[in-house]
């Protein structure tokens, strides 16, 4: 038998629920530090809405060309693409 005090030498460990918070808010990604300088910040302000207006485009042509027939793009774009048949004619 234990000769003493045990219940006072017993310590508490980190709460697991704060260590789960704490890695919840984290986001994934690269960290990003905001530009100060006027210069950059506008160079940062029209490569955003550059990207922005690129992304768009590149949806709305997707969805055009979805909405035009059947939802079959990657394959009329590999149909087309390999005429002849794979390999190079031997049997192995």
């Amino acid at each position: 038998m234990v000769q003493g005090k045990t219940k006072g030498l017993q310590t508490k460990s980190a709460s697991s629920r704060h260590a789960a918070k704490a890695a919840a808010n984290m986001k994934k990604g690269q960290r990003h530090i905001a530009p100060k300088k006027a210069v950059l910040v506008k160079q940062a302000t029209v490569k955003k809405s550059l990207t922005a207006k690129i992304n768009k485009s590149i949806e709305r042509s997707m969805v055009n060309a979805a909405s035009s027939g059947k939802l079959t793009i990657m394959k009329n774009a590999t149909d087309e693409g390999s005429s002849k048949p794979h390999g190079n004619g031997r049997k192995s």
